[in-house]
């Protein structure tokens, strides 16, 4: 009798754990420029299996720019928002956005950068009066860079929104725009056949330069109500992260999905994304942001303590 019962509390336990396994929790997700390395860390994962391991099935949505990131995030159609612009999301909480910080999302900028056809006059940015000089969305990382580029330079450029690298592209080819900018796998064909010439890049901004310039936000409502479920996509976004450094499997995955070559693929991670640039855990040079926030307009005051322990609050 014993025996039976032991059986039975076994095979009541398997089924329960096999239900549980069935039983994913949906996670809506907003993710800005797809196919760049490090807004790529979800698709990879959930493809791998890592987020499923975690009990999370992911529904992925793809934006042009943090600024469209952080609205589905701000008015709840979306639960997380991956890669929002440092200064976009502290302009949002300043004024009493529903947002909050879950982690890093990329410190340092090397990898964006603004270029120009590889026959034009432009050599740098102190040739951009009167020029078109684009940034994706309003409140994005390159949105503060750009702002950045204007302060620091004392630029007379255009500061223009155009959206995605395609979109970016097709406009300085055209001559609609003079300068338009990428990040990789973006871009790098056209460099390659010298069409396109690099004239900055993210850390030519001081602001920026080896500073956190995009994070990854929650709905606040969201957050409240399933902690749990924020606290296991961040495991498995750690996860992946390693995964993606580790294992040569995770370059065949990114490579597959966006139909490139693993070499390309390879070229991405190790020219533009050190492993340090997407680690989750620190937001590094916040002192200085906070104080850069105010001075490029993004925030009237500088953020309290009080207010900085609120917004960010990135899971162990």
């Amino acid at each position: 009798m014993k025996k039976l019962m032991l059986v039975c509390a076994m095979a009541a336990l398997a089924f329960f754990d096999a239900a549980a396994a069935l039983a994913q929790d949906k996670v809506k997700l907003a993710i800005g420029q797809r196919g760049n390395w490090d807004t790529s860390i979800s698709e990879v994962g959930q493809r791998a299996g890592i987020f499923k391991k975690h009990g999370l099935e992911l529904e992925i949505v793809y934006t042009n720019g943090a600024g469209e990131t952080q609205q589905a995030v701000i008015s709840g159609s979306v639960d997380i928002g991956i890669a929002a612009g440092v200064m976009g999301v502290l302009s949002a909480y300043s004024k009493g956005a529903p947002v909050r910080v879950i982690g890093a999302e990329t410190t340092g900028a090397k990898d964006l950068f603004w270029y120009v056809k590889a026959d034009s006059p432009i050599k740098s940015l102190k040739d951009t009066d009167d020029k078109i000089l684009a940034y994706s969305t309003n409140g994005s990382s390159t949105h503060g860079i750009v702002t950045a580029f204007m302060k620091q330079y004392q630029l007379k450029a255009k500061p223009t929104a155009m959206g995605g690298p395609a979109a970016n592209l097709t406009a300085v080819m055209s001559g609609q725009i003079d300068v338009g900018w990428a990040a990789p796998p973006f871009g790098l064909d056209q460099l390659d056949k010298k069409e396109i010439r690099i004239i900055a890049t993210g850390n030519d901004a001081d602001a920026f330069n080896g500073q956190t310039v995009r994070l990854n936000i929650v709905n606040a409502d969201y957050l409240k109500a399933h902690k749990d479920v924020v606290d296991r996509y961040m495991k498995a976004y750690r996860e992946t992260i390693n995964y993606l450094y580790t294992d040569p499997k995770a370059l065949k995955i990114y490579a597959g999905w966006l139909n490139i070559t693993e070499d390309k693929a390879r070229r991405t991670r190790d020219d533009f994304f050190p492993r340090a640039a997407v680690e989750p855990d620190k937001i590094t040079g916040l002192d200085t942001i906070v104080k850069d926030a105010v001075a490029l307009k993004f925030t009237a005051t500088e953020m309290t303590k009080a207010q900085l322990d609120d917004l960010i609050q990135i899971p162990r």
